[in-house]
């Protein structure tokens, strides 16, 4: 639009001498190619993706969020190595991109953009990985606090939850527990925090139901079962 304003006399004078709306209409479609060209295109991730001059990754975070066009735009760049702009025509890749897609299963992907993917399912980590997890970002965490409340995570997500606490939601939890203070998990502790665990009223309900033996010894829990 600021090109247009800045050009606006530049195609008035174009105009000069036209006789009819028709002609005048011809010679501004002439012109359309001063527009409708890469100096007006501007690189999103995808486009500078594929466009790169040195192989490069492109990760399109949880793409079951997306809007079914970008998926539909996708087709084309996973199975050819291009994106075609109507106006410009096909641009290809030199260098095709390694294209990493994430999803949390909000809704299913298509069929067509899975078969071009290969499906990798990442579950939870075990808790001493997550220990490791919960370490980076919360250096200062207690030990012994840090090994009960992944340990204590692991066994919610055994439950059948309405939504499990996701590994963010157990850095939250060790979070909250580390301003309060706490160094050990009781059930009153639990139960004062459990809010940045779990987040739907059922989940929270289930858990206290079983807040005792989730909180017992394995051994303990294993006699109880």
């Amino acid at each position: 639009m600021l090109y247009t304003q800045l050009l606006r006399d530049a195609v008035a004078s174009e105009l000069v001498g036209a006789r009819s709306i028709a002609e005048a209409a011809d010679r501004v479609a002439r012109s359309d190619a001063a527009f409708f060209s890469e100096r007006f295109l501007v690189a999103r991730p995808l486009l500078a993706a594929l466009r790169s001059p040195t192989p490069a990754v492109l990760l399109i975070d949880e793409i079951d969020r997306a809007d079914p066009e970008l998926e539909a735009l996708l087709l084309e760049l996973l199975a050819e190595w291009q994106v075609t702009v109507p106006e410009l025509g096909t641009l290809r890749s030199e260098h095709p991109p390694l294209v990493l897609l994430t999803s949390n299963a909000t809704r299913d992907m298509t069929d067509a953009l899975r078969r071009r993917c290969l499906h990798v399912v990442l579950d939870y980590p075990s808790p001493a990985r997550e220990r490791a997890i919960l370490a980076k970002h919360l250096p200062g965490v207690d030990e012994a606090l840090g090994e009960a409340l992944t340990a204590f995570a692991a066994r919610v997500r055994g439950l059948e939850l309405r939504k499990a606490p996701s590994i963010s939601e157990t850095i939250d939890w060790a979070r909250a527990l580390v301003l309060l203070g706490a160094r050990t998990l009781g059930a009153d502790v639990v139960r004062d925090t459990l809010g940045v665990l779990v987040k739907h009223e059922e989940d929270r309900a289930r858990v206290e139901e079983r807040l005792a033996d989730l909180l017992a010894p394995p051994r303990e829990r294993a006699t109880t079962r």
